[in-house]
């Protein structure tokens, strides 16, 4: 969709003759249907800047522009088109627009800024990887762009900026966009005309606004074939036994529902380290081999960058970022706009989405709603804030409102935790969210160990990382998560002043795959949905052990933390419900960070109450294996099972 189209002739003089804001209220009230005439003049210095660009005799009058590009299965608008041709080849010139006047480098992350946002200093995307990203999303996805060989060229003009000597927009850590997408800033005029006119010398005679708006919507060859490269022999995506048996079940559903254009929605449970979101990577790139628009949904961004970075191999990543979607992107989407949505960890959908939850009417219903095959993989025991709303009679209940088919499978086998079904059922027993008949066995050998010196564990946690970067501490949000002193690693978050212990929380989104993160803690926000090795889990003073129980106490969680927002409120006017309201929510958070190691969890409590209950619970783990392993010796003994071949001992 396009807000506006014109000529150059023509938009030049509608900014003239002060009539380019009335056409885009008007069309966007027509195509969109929500706006004001306030927002559209905050256009209006941008507009017109460009349009003394476009002031050029030497640009064709009949060059086509185009104004608020909504990309296809996006949220993303590109700001300004131009299209025209070099004489030879068909060029499209994408324009990102920027009123910043100011510009703060982020040079220990790839193509980060800070700059003046939203009332406030905020980290966001540099603008030249902006416009790269989002001509990358259009080759990806049209076919008129990739059949016609319509080439794309991004640039950003930030027209209230003015460069320095040194300048942190154009800094060398950022040369790899520049070179994608150069920037022009502020008396740089001449040299943004000189690049439309590189491409656009003769106008637009193949409707080359036409073919990008109305263009089929399907994954190219290049990307298809990127991704299944990615995919063979990456050892972080092999599917084993079960899972292949339900992959194929669901790659099957998937292509009869896409293709007969019958609506339905597969429901999938499963318990920690069932291998959830191994059998998600394994369908979005296949499904995508199959020319179907797929995207892989999560509400939380750690696994989005996680696994969208194991997946690139040697392909930009910007590539690849385009089919991770954050859970509050499809709050004004078309019915069935996608072929298939994955969506991960769908016990941690909200209701509404965006910065302010004032967007959109409910997560679950606009992910069925937007595709004709949605796959939610969900664990209703993971749900760790008071915003999880995810579930399976939520999701029956809108998959009847579309008339969809519902599917219902459950992945049992274990992947994680070394298999043992035996550890789940201990902790859950441990932690005192179910009862359970596994009280003093782990099940398979699982490395579960209690530290009393938080230093001791950390640095075993170093040790094992050297062997393959998999080991990684995490704590309870017990600490405040400042925004100061966030690019330091020197400054301590979590403080154990009684062992002299410290460690920040984690500065990257990447943590999970960071080798330089091992000294860093992870929350649940930034470690659910990923799985490691070896964990050391830091239970901190929301959890404790008093009068023969198990207790949570809200209070003791940081401030910054927003899982509970709003419990003090709900407290005053009924502390009982806050109190069921919370306790949950904090079991939960624990059962999934101590669920995140394959072959071993390590544990220190702040509490002592409940590191002396937790060390008598894992002393009667010991005496119950020793007795077990006793009584099957005498067993064998009995039955023969101690002789040699001659029957002598």
């Amino acid at each position: 969709m396009i807000i506006y189209e014109s000529t150059k002739e023509e938009f030049v003089g509608d900014v003239i003759n002060e009539v380019l804001i009335e056409r885009l209220y008007n069309s966007y009230q027509e195509k969109i249907g929500r706006t004001s005439k306030a927002e559209i003049r905050s256009w209006e210095n941008s507009l017109q800047k460009m349009s003394n660009v476009m002031q050029d005799d030497d640009i064709p009058k009949d060059a086509a522009v185009a104004i608020e590009f909504n990309i296809p299965n996006t949220s993303k608008r590109v700001d300004f088109i131009v299209a025209g041709n070099d004489g030879k080849q068909d060029h499209v010139v994408i324009v990102e627009l920027k009123q910043w006047e100011t510009v703060e480098k982020i040079t220990s992350r790839d193509a980060l800024v800070k700059t003046y946002l939203g009332g406030g200093i905020r980290e966001t995307t540099h603008p030249s990887y902006q416009a790269w990203s989002y001509a990358a999303l259009i080759e990806d996805f049209n076919v008129n762009v990739q059949e016609q060989e319509i080439k794309l060229k991004p640039c950003a003009y930030l027209h209230n900026y003015r460069k320095t000597e040194e300048d942190p927009l154009t800094d060398v850590h950022y040369q790899e966009h520049l070179d994608k997408a150069p920037i022009f800033a502020k008396g740089e005029i001449q040299k943004l005309r000189a690049f439309i006119k590189k491409y656009i010398q003769v106008g637009d005679q193949n409707n080359l606004i036409y073919q990008i708006e109305n263009g089929r919507i399907r994954p190219s060859k290049s990307l298809q074939d990127a991704l299944n490269n990615m995919l063979k022999g990456n050892e972080e995506f092999i599917m084993i036994d079960d899972q292949k048996v339900f992959y194929e079940d669901a790659f099957h559903l998937a292509l009869e529902a896409t293709r007969n254009d019958q609506k339905k929605v597969m429901i999938v449970e499963g318990g920690p380290g069932t291998g959830k979101s191994v059998l998600a990577i394994n369908l979005l790139v296949n499904l995508i081999n199959q020319e179907l628009v797929a995207m892989y949904v999560t509400r939380n961004a750690a696994p989005r960058n996680v696994y969208s970075t194991k997946l690139k191999g040697d392909f930009t990543k910007s590539h690849i970022d385009n089919l991770f979607k954050g859970s509050g992107s499809f709050t004004n989407v078309d019915e069935n706009e996608f072929d298939i949505l994955i969506v991960d960890e769908a016990h941690r959908l909200n209701e509404k989405s965006g910065m302010f939850r004032n967007m959109g009417e409910n997560q679950v219903k606009e992910l069925i709603k937007g595709a004709n095959f949605t796959i939610f993989f969900i664990d209703e025991n993971q749900k760790v804030t008071l915003n999880d709303v995810g579930s399976v009679d939520l999701i029956k209940k809108y998959a009847n409102e579309f008339d969809a088919e519902v599917i219902s499978y459950e992945l049992t086998s274990q992947f994680r935790c070394d298999g043992s079904d035996g550890y789940i059922a201990w902790l859950d027993d441990v932690l005192r969210i179910r009862d359970t008949a596994n009280m003093h066995e782990l099940g398979m050998e699982y490395d579960v160990r209690l530290f009393d010196d938080p230093n001791i564990m950390l640095a075993e946690i170093e040790k094992l990382n050297v062997r393959n970067n998999k080991s990684r501490i995490m704590a309870g949000y017990c600490w405040d998560w400042p925004t100061k002193n966030r690019k330091d690693v020197n400054h301590h978050d979590i403080t154990i002043p009684e062992h002299d212990f410290g460690v920040s929380w984690n500065i990257e989104n990447t943590w999970a795959i960071e080798n330089s993160s091992v000294r860093e803690a992870g929350c649940i926000h930034t470690a659910q949905g990923l799985e490691f090795d070896y964990v050391g889990v830091i239970i901190g003073d929301d959890l404790r052990y008093e009068d023969g129980k198990v207790m949570t106490d809200y209070t003791k969680r940081a401030r910054t933390d927003q899982s509970l927002r709003g419990i003090k409120k709900l407290a005053k006017e009924n502390p009982e419900k806050a109190e069921a309201l919370a306790d949950p929510i904090i079991r939960n958070t624990y059962r999934t960070l101590m669920t995140r190691g394959q072959k071993g969890c390590f544990i220190y409590c702040t509490d002592p109450g409940l590191q002396a209950y937790i060390k008598e619970r894992l002393e009667k783990v010991s005496l119950y294996k020793k007795k077990r392993e006793e009584l099957l010796y005498l067993v064998d003994e009995r039955e023969g099972y101690g002789a040699d071949v001659d029957g002598e001992d």
